[in-house]
């Protein structure tokens, strides 16, 4: 059970720490751009640390496909507590709404047909 949990764990931090480095600049527009791209890189090298090992260990019992379905599907997560709780950005219904077809396709993706 173990080997099919332990990828979306990786791939959720994987997604967290790159949410942070390419959203979390947006609220330092002060900031110079060179500086964000540099803490922006230092941020997603951490990201590779975790999402690396996650398609790695989880290419053993997913398929390819079946890992960036998931990745995706924790992207969309990742994105919408991150827009609404650091960016304080609204949740519109139309962005739920694609959302919620993203999360259907992924469903075709994993069904036995």
């Amino acid at each position: 059970m173990i080997k099919y949990i332990a990828p979306i764990i990786l791939l959720t931090i994987s997604n967290i720490f790159m949410t942070f480095a390419w959203y979390g600049h947006l609220k330092f527009k002060s900031a110079a751009l060179w500086i964000v791209i540099l803490v922006s890189w230092g941020i997603a090298f951490l990201e590779y640390c975790f999402q690396v090992p996650a398609n790695r260990i989880g290419h053993q019992v997913y398929d390819a496909a079946h890992l960036k379905t998931i990745q995706e599907v924790i992207t969309l997560c990742v994105f919408c507590l991150f827009s609404v709780l650091y960016l304080k950005e609204e949740l519109k219904w139309n962005y739920i709404v694609g959302f919620i077809l993203i999360v259907l396709a992924a469903f075709v993706i994993f069904k036995k047909w």
